[in-house]
């Protein structure tokens, strides 16, 4: 599992590729599973500061209890049809619930307005899948834990 600093240490194009579409949008996909282990998907929102990816969550919310239950998580965005669609960032690890009252000030701006929760992700891997310079093919791009980068491209 990475920081979102050692994903760009390591494979600084793609972590920067990924942050571009990340950072497109506002909204993003997050899946986490319910107690069953069946999946759940939820709207979120994400920042990328300190070296990390941080999210957060209604108190109680059922993602949250989810990543409480059980810390794995898929992040997708953005969500955006074609043929504005010029690509998209997917990652995937175990969120870390912070509790520590100066980090959850400082990374909301300040107290927030009743109780939340706040999740660092320790990514496992991370994806970006985007248009080909050509037009007709897709460039698969990956880094995983462990095993480094890859490249592949679709027609």
């Amino acid at each position: 599992m990475a920081r979102w600093s050692e994903i760009e240490q390591e494979a600084p194009e793609l972590a920067a590729t990924a942050r571009q579409f990340l950072d497109a949008g506002a909204h993003k996909t997050l899946a986490t599973l319910r107690r069953d282990g069946s999946p759940r998907i939820s709207g979120t929102e994400i920042e990328i500061r300190d070296g990390d990816l941080w999210f957060g969550g209604m108190w109680q919310s059922v993602k949250a209890l989810d990543l409480l239950r059980d810390p794995r998580f898929a992040l997708h965005g953005p969500s955006v049809s074609p043929p504005e669609w010029r690509g998209d960032a997917k990652l995937a690890g175990r969120a870390e619930e912070v509790t520590d009252p100066a980090v959850m000030a400082r990374m909301t701006g300040g107290a927030p307005p009743g109780p939340s929760h706040l999740f660092r992700a320790d990514v496992t891997e991370l994806s970006v899948v985007r248009l080909a310079e050509s037009g007709d093919s897709l460039v698969i791009e990956s880094w995983h834990a462990g095993r480094g980068t890859s490249r592949v491209e679709r027609r």
